[in-house]
């Protein structure tokens, strides 16, 4: 799964999306076992307009755009709205890669903005992102749009970031990888 995202986030194959968007759909449908709401308003984590004309595709709004067309047909009662421009990434942040769980929630503070508060009041809203590491991007976006009047905010991603967790040393290994789903809701 991480090649694929870093294959779609950085050597831009776009065309990726499709398969991974039907993947991000599987994870939504959970959403269903949990009792969510049937209408809500699907938003993608933005980027900042300099990193979207670099990359040329925002991939959490293409993972968005392909994981609605498939709950669309498996799913024709719910009514999932795309939102456009609804959240924005008012200032260009440094990647979050590499950043401490302080770094990235202290890089993102004051980068998103709502751009339309009357689009998201009182609504559900369905927040989607490509990786799930620290929650700081989550959580950052959630906030900003409860504030804006959003009823409550469900967060989707591809996948979740593998932690290592210390251990007592044993055998010459000191740390392990915790396995975690491929496709998470938060």
């Amino acid at each position: 799964m991480r090649a694929a995202i870093h294959a779609l986030k950085y050597d831009r194959l776009a065309p990726l999306a499709r398969a991974l968007g039907a993947r991000l759909a599987v994870a939504i449908e959970q959403l269903a076992v949990e009792d969510a709401p049937k209408d809500m308003l699907v938003v993608a984590v933005p980027l900042h307009r300099g990193r979207l004309a670099e990359r040329g595709f925002n991939q959490a709004r293409s993972l968005a755009t392909e994981a609605l067309k498939v709950l669309r047909r498996r799913h024709p009662e719910w009514r999932l709205e795309l939102s456009s421009r609804t959240l924005v990434r008012q200032r260009s942040t440094e990647s979050q890669a590499g950043l401490t769980p302080r770094q990235r929630r202290l890089n993102l503070r004051g980068a998103f903005f709502v751009s339309d508060s009357e689009a998201v009041r009182g609504r559900h809203i369905l927040l989607v992102d490509d990786i799930y590491t620290t929650g700081a991007t989550a959580r950052a976006c959630s906030r900003i749009l409860i504030e804006a009047g959003a009823a409550s905010v469900r967060v989707a991603t591809l996948a979740r970031a593998q932690r290592r967790v210390p251990l007592p040393v044993r055998e010459g290994r000191s740390f392990i990888k915790l396995e975690t789903p491929s496709s998470t809701i938060h």
